[in-house]
């Protein structure tokens, strides 16, 4: 299905919210953290209980893309070439040819990536970071869009392997997706009794709403927001005190800094600015550096956390006028 030529790329990617709502119910905050990645060129990590529609906001936010979408299950077993693919031989020419593993494709789910070993996890790096895999020496370019969104059960830790700071450093968002409150919860039992199927979005009406090329033209424009050096001040200033924190064993890096800043510029071009507030930075702080941060072990048992410790910060620290 084709989308809409009619509509400008900021109204393409407005609808989105709408679009997605016919599917997924109550999870407007993770819909606007996914467009900001996609803007970004990020990825993003979503943490929720499972039965949260995880996996449905990823199929919807494709559907209504026009996006080619896989899924992975991380598994103990699972094997790095059986996301990246490798080399199979061919009897009948006698040769190797490469089979694309399900990383080739534009929004990658990686279902419970903490349940897969570190070697495995690792084989995502260079995907999320060069946007190509390496087989057998051979660089691969991955498509145009490419997003990997990974999710975690953040009450099941046993048999995991969670993510080094190295890797989790290259997520742009960590974003929390809560249980739904009693109406929307209604809602959502409602539309099953109704005959919804989450398997088949079709009959939800989802169609697409923008494409690649919507995308692109956006990306073009967040790229043209402006950012004052007071913000970029600010922007430094929030990152430089989390480092200083007493609370936090590891702050903020100046990676972290860049894609807050970026996070921003999306979150100000969504918001039909061409310039950066400080409202937008502290509108991204939280899912830009909730997993770039570590309490102190003492602070946690105190029961302190890392969205805590950032609250905290965005109260003391002066924001520019």
């Amino acid at each position: 299905m084709t989308a809409p030529a009619a509509q400008s790329p900021h109204a393409a990617l407005e609808a989105l919210r709408g679009e997605i709502g016919k599917a997924v119910v109550g999870q407007d905050a993770a819909v606007t953290g996914l467009v900001v990645a996609l803007l970004c060129r990020g990825h993003v990590l979503l943490e929720g209980v499972p039965g949260v529609a995880k996996t449905l906001l990823i199929r919807t936010l494709a559907t209504a893309l026009e996006l080619d979408t896989k899924r992975v299950q991380f598994t103990p077993d699972l094997m790095p070439s059986d996301i990246t693919g490798s080399l199979v031989y061919d009897a009948r020419t006698a040769e190797f040819s490469f089979q694309a593993g399900p990383v080739f494709t534009n929004l990658l789910l990686a279902d419970e990536i903490n349940r897969t070993p570190p070697k495995t996890q690792a084989s995502l790096l260079e995907a999320m970071e060069e946007r190509q895999v390496s087989v057998e020496g051979t660089p691969r370019p991955l498509p145009d869009p490419f997003m990997v969104a990974a999710t975690q059960n953040p009450l099941e830790y046993e048999g995991t392997y969670p993510l080094p700071e190295a890797q989790l450093d290259r997520f742009l968002l960590k974003l929390i997706l809560p249980l739904p409150s009693r109406d929307q919860e209604i809602d959502v039992l409602a539309r099953h009794a109704a005959g919804f199927d989450p398997r088949d979005l079709a009959t939800a009406g989802v169609r697409a709403v923008a494409g690649p090329d919507e995308l692109a033209s956006a990306r073009a424009s967040v790229a043209k927001v402006a950012v004052s050096p007071e913000v970029t001040g600010y922007v430094v200033d929030l990152c430089r005190a989390t480092r200083e924190s007493p609370s936090l064993s590891l702050g903020a890096s100046p990676r972290g800094a860049t894609a807050l800043l970026s996070a921003a510029r999306a979150w100000a071009w969504l918001s039909g600015r061409e310039y950066v507030i400080p409202d937008d930075v502290k509108a991204l702080a939280l899912p830009t550096l909730r997993h770039r941060v570590r309490p102190r072990p003492e602070a946690e048992m105190e029961g302190v956390t890392a969205d805590a410790v950032i609250n905290s910060l965005l109260a003391r620290v002066p924001v520019p006028r």
